[in-house]
Formats: C-alpha cells, structure tokens, sequence
C-alpha cells in the first residue's frame, strides 16, 4: 500500500510538469502565399505606428473570439479559417478568459487547449492572431507561467502578439505599469521580436495616464485602448489624440458600437466617426465579438455552426456590421 501512495504522490507532482512541456513545444511553419503574414512579416513599432517588416505603415483589422471558458465552440481551425476568408480578418484576438467559472484560474488545461487551437489556426491561415490574457483582475503569477509557455511555443512565428492584460479596472497605473514591466521582461526573456500589447486602468481608457509616464527601454510594445461607441464619445478620441501626440504607440484592440455594458443599440453615427478617426490614424483595431449570447455585441445567433459558414441570416447586426466594416477595409 505504502509503494502505492509513493506512486501516486509522485504522478500528482509530474502532472503540471507534462503540462508545460507539452506548452512549450515550438511552433513553426511557413505562411500561405500572399497571406497578410507572407506579405507583411514580423511587425515592428516604428515611432507610433505599427509597420511590417520593410518599415512601411500596416493597419491590422479583425475580431475577437468571446471568453474562451464562456464560448469555447468558436475556438478552433474552421472558424479561424471563415473569419480569414470570409470576412477577410488580418488579425484575430483570442481571448483567454481569466475569471469567471471554469477559467485559466480553474482550469489551465482547457484554457491552453482552446488557445492553441486558434493560435495554430491562425498561422496555418498566415493571419496574426492576439494572445489575450482577458482579465480585469491583477493576476501576475498566473500571467507570467502562461506567457512563459505561450512565448517557448511561438517565439518563432511573426504571427503572434502578445496582449498581457486585457482590462484592469480599477487599479492606477502605477501598479498596471509595473505589472507591464515585469510581463514584458518575462517575454523578452524568451522572445525579443514580437509585438506586445499593454493595457491601462479603466478598460483601457486611461491611456493619458501612460502619456505622462510611459514605460522606458522597450521596443516593439503598443498601449491599448479600448472603445464602445455608445458609450464612448469624442472625449476619447481626444485623449487617445493627445497621448499620441505625446509620443504612444495605440492599438485598439477591443472596440464595439453600443453601449460599454456590450448592449444596447448600436450607434452607427459614433460608430462611423470612430472609423473614420481611426482611418485617419491609421490606427490598428479588433472588433468583439465572435460569440452567440442575447446581447448586443455578440455577432451570431445561437443556431450559428461552430465553424463559420455564416451567412447574413446567421448574423445579428451588429455581426453584419461588423463583417462589412472589416472586409471594406481589407481589400
């Protein structure tokens, strides 16, 4: 009985070992012809703005997948694939949720297998994809064992960006600043060429408070800003102007037309002039997003497949608006 628990013991001890190694395996492969990574490569920050491998200015433009522990059934290779094809995404952004039942918190594993999934969907279609730790919450532990393995696996693929906080809510910069400090030093540990994206207080309005003190001695990094059109007016898009001027590189890599709560109606006139403005800029932007709950900002009805195939008749408005938004651009 004794050699038995010893066995046990020492299994439960090896199992998280397995775990990160299988993470850490390298992915690597060469992207489609004419796709947007064949044709762009490894992405750079020149000054403010995101630029491809030659230094020539590059907007990226996509959606974002829903929490992962909330929609899983969108995470995988079809899906990523319709969105590429179909609505001509050069970028997607899986979002790895971290709070709420069943989360990475709860249940890494899951997590990890949803992730990749996307991940290596988006370098089979050779379209760069978001790696979004989506939290709200201060989690740097967790944060740095996930983007540890996240950057052992993908460091050799241009695909990839790294989003280490997606919203902090209430926290001041100081504390996200110092988060984004050490996350970026855990990374470039590892892999010092892809772009990582870093988030401000408030859900990523407080990009002034970055102007006024923004992180020093990094390259290839891009602060986020995100935006509800219903919600969010010309007051920030003046902000975001001024923090630009300033010298911050801005991606936007969460945005939607209603209302912050992500319901509401969706207000098509602020929804244009944020386009417009970020036309303008030549401002990067995801939209949200890639999932089928009874609110505004989820893009597809229920009986939607898994895998696209989505028709107009499968998308809800603001999925049609959405899609159309997308592919006008992405020519």
């Amino acid at each position: 009985m004794k050699y038995t628990i010893k066995i046990a013991l020492i299994l439960v001890v090896l199992m998280p070992l397995t775990s990160c190694y299988a993470v850490s395996k390298t992915t690597t492969g060469n992207p489609p012809k004419n796709s947007p990574v064949a044709l762009n490569g490894q992405l750079q920050v020149i000054g403010t703005q995101l630029s491809n491998k030659d230094g020539k200015a590059l907007v990226l433009r996509g959606a974002s997948l829903g929490w992962h522990n909330l929609w899983p059934r969108f995470y995988n290779e079809k899906a990523v694939a319709w969105l590429a094809s179909d609505w001509k995404c050069n970028v997607i952004r899986a979002s790895m949720g971290v709070g709420l039942d069943d989360s990475y918190l709860e249940n890494p594993g899951y997590a990890l297998e949803c992730m990749t999934k996307v991940i290596d969907g988006a370098i089979k279609q050779g379209i760069y994809v978001l790696i979004d730790f989506h939290s709200h919450k201060l989690h740097t532990a967790e944060a740095k064992t996930f983007f540890s393995g996240m950057a052992q696996k993908y460091k050799n693929n241009p695909n990839v960006i790294y989003e280490i906080w997606n919203e902090p809510d209430t926290y001041s910069w100081t504390v996200v600043k110092q988060y984004a400090e050490e996350l970026i030093s855990t990374i470039r540990a590892i892999d010092d060429k892809n772009l990582i994206l870093v988030g401000n207080p408030h859900w990523d309005q407080d990009i002034d408070s970055v102007a006024a003190d923004p992180i020093q001695g990094q390259k290839n990094i891009m602060y986020t800003m995100h935006f509800y059109a219903g919600t969010h007016k010309q007051w920030l898009r003046d902000r975001t102007d001024a923090a630009m001027a300033k010298g911050i590189p801005v991606f936007v890599s969460e945005c939607a037309g209603m209302e912050a709560t992500g319901d509401g109606p969706v207000d098509e006139a602020e929804w244009k002039a944020f386009l417009n403005w970020m036309d303008a800029r030549n401002l990067s932007w995801i939209v949200w997003s890639v999932s089928d709950k009874n609110e505004t900002c989820s893009m597809l009805l229920p009986r939607a497949s898994s895998e696209g195939n989505w028709d107009d008749g499968l998308l809800k408005s603001w999925g049609r608006i959405s899609r159309s938004s997308i592919r006008e651009r992405n020519k």
